[in-house]
């Protein structure tokens, strides 16, 4: 990566307007406050915290191969864990516009672009961050081809990163389909079989309103599957 290139990382919760619309505007604030403080502990030496966006941060890393590190962990030591959301992460990597103390430039926009399509707990960037990172000890790249970019005129070729060898999600660890927080099943509020399959709640609020319309939140749930 040159000198004048950057890595742009977009890291929010996944599900955070079905959360806000679950359990309102304060437990929504206090979760993303808490979200980006935890981004902030992570940070490798070479990054800042540029801002923080309702329930996502932009992050600044003069290297893409820390950017990507920062992602795997952000995914894997922030969730899951019971009664947060699902973090998502986009990146990209090239040069941009430095103004006070913001940037500006199709790198940026880029990288939001990118966060766009990730799902619940991936780590998704582009063939240019993945260039610039070179080798990443025990780092697989999920090839996930050309996506077309809203605004961005030419394809963006995109890898999924994940850690070598990684096991999958433990069983006890679902998501609620109202509020989309994850849950540890034995700390769940309750729970309802609907289509012979046991279904965990965080409270008896998002159990209700589960009950009142079980159709709208099982394909709300497909809809966020990556």
């Amino acid at each position: 990566m040159s000198a004048n290139e950057n890595t742009f990382v977009f890291a929010d919760l996944a599900g955070f307007t079905a959360l806000t619309e679950a359990h309102g505007d304060e437990r929504a604030a206090d979760i993303a406050t808490a979200f980006c403080a935890e981004l902030n502990r992570l940070l490798p030496d070479d990054a800042e915290d540029l801002k923080m966006l309702g329930d996502a941060c932009l992050v600044r890393a003069g290297s893409a191969a820390d950017a990507i590190e920062l992602g795997l962990r952000l995914t894997r030591e922030l969730a899951p864990r019971h009664g947060f959301p699902d973090v998502r992460i986009g990146m990209h990597t090239g040069s941009a516009v430095h103004r006070g103390a913001d940037w500006f430039g199709a790198t940026v926009n880029i990288a939001a672009r990118v966060v766009a399509l990730a799902g619940p707990g991936d780590v998704l960037l582009s063939a240019a961050t993945r260039a610039a990172a070179e080798t990443l000890v025990d780092v697989v790249m999920e090839d996930c081809g050309l996506h077309e970019l809203r605004h961005i005129t030419r394809p963006v070729h995109l890898y999924r990163a994940r850690r070598a060898g990684e096991p999958a999600r433990d069983g006890r660890w679902v998501v609620d389909p109202v509020c989309r927080m994850c849950l540890d099943v034995e700390q769940a509020a309750t729970s309802v079989i609907h289509d012979g399959a046991e279904v965990f709640f965080c409270s008896a609020l998002c159990a209700g309103k589960f009950g009142r319309a079980p159709e709208r939140y099982v394909r709300d749930a497909q809809e966020m599957r990556p």
